[in-house]
This record gives C-alpha cells, structure tokens and sequence, in this order.
C-alpha cells in the first residue's frame, strides 16, 4: 500500500477534510447555515484548511457574526496567504460594516493573491467602497474592471449603468465637457 492509499496520510485526511468541505458547502447553498458550519467544523478537526475556515467564516457571516466571521478569515490567511478569498471576505465585511477604509486594503490584497479564481469580486467590492464614499470615477473603474474579469457579472454591469448615470450632468446643469 503507497503513502496515498494509506488513509491516515497527510493528504488523505486533506482529501477527507475537502470532501466534507464539499457537503458543508452544499448545505450552505441551500441556506442550512447550522448543518454548514457544524460541517465546515468538522472538516477542519479532521485536518485545517483555509476553504474550510474561509466558507465557516462566510455562513457566520448570514447571521450578522462579522468578528467571528472575520476571525476565521485570519486563520484562513495563517494557513495560505495565497488563498485570495478570505481577504476579499474580510474586505466585504468590513464594507457591511460601514467601515470603508478598513475594508480598501483587505480588497487590494485579495487582487494580488496568487490562489484566487473570482478577482471580479474584490474589484466589485472596492466599486460599491468607493461609490459609497462618493468617488464615483474609482467606483467606475473597480466595476469595470470587475466586468472585466468576469462578462457575465451582471450585477457589475448594473453598477455601471447606476454610476455613469450618477455622473451624467442633469438636465438644465452645464456639462462638464
């Protein structure tokens, strides 16, 4: 029997941890946040991984749980500093939180993470900072750019078409041309 076939190697308990991820996932998708957390945890006694901390942190979230949700993302982090979800989390936590200077850096490292498959939603996250904050050309260029990224993204779109509305001169107003 090989060290792969053996189960209480490293990487067959990292397997095991994953496909328990799998399910605490799907169980979060259907809005059976308990079952999902009570999952993600077992995922992560069987072996520490930043998916499970990161989707543990993100179904805290649901119920308003940023400090735990964020506590979570920062053992994401401790465990792969390449993995860009967790900052993008963080980021966006900080965002529902009102506090929007707190959340710019978490979103900028999300974009430079090196494991990360959904960089339009950092950029979308630093587009409403920015329109929030009322710099509305920053906003622009983050939902573009998430836009950009991902050309399906519709709600990015949609963003776009709120801001450059908001910038267009009003009627009777001179234009800025």
């Amino acid at each position: 029997m090989s060290d792969e076939e053996r189960p209480d190697t490293p990487e067959a308990k990292r397997q095991e941890a994953m496909e328990v991820v799998g399910k605490a996932y799907q169980l979060h998708m259907k809005g059976e946040l308990d079952k999902a957390i009570e999952l993600y945890s077992d995922s992560i006694a069987i072996w520490p991984t930043a998916e499970a901390y990161t989707f543990r942190g993100w179904a805290k979230s649901f119920d308003k749980d940023f400090d735990a949700a964020i506590e979570d993302c920062h053992r994401a982090i401790d465990l792969d500093p390449e993995f860009g979800n967790p900052y993008n989390d963080i980021g966006a936590y900080y965002l529902e939180q009102g506090e929007l200077d707190d959340a710019i850096p978490w979103l900028k490292m999300a974009l430079k993470a090196k494991r990360y498959e959904s960089y339009c939603f950092p950029q979308f996250n630093l587009g409403r900072v920015f329109e929030r904050k009322g710099e509305l050309e920053q906003a622009l260029k983050h939902y573009r750019a998430a836009l950009d990224e991902n050309p399906r993204y519709a709600v990015a779109a949609k963003a776009i078409e709120r801001v450059k509305a908001k910038l267009a001169p009003k009627e009777g107003e001179p234009s800025a041309n």
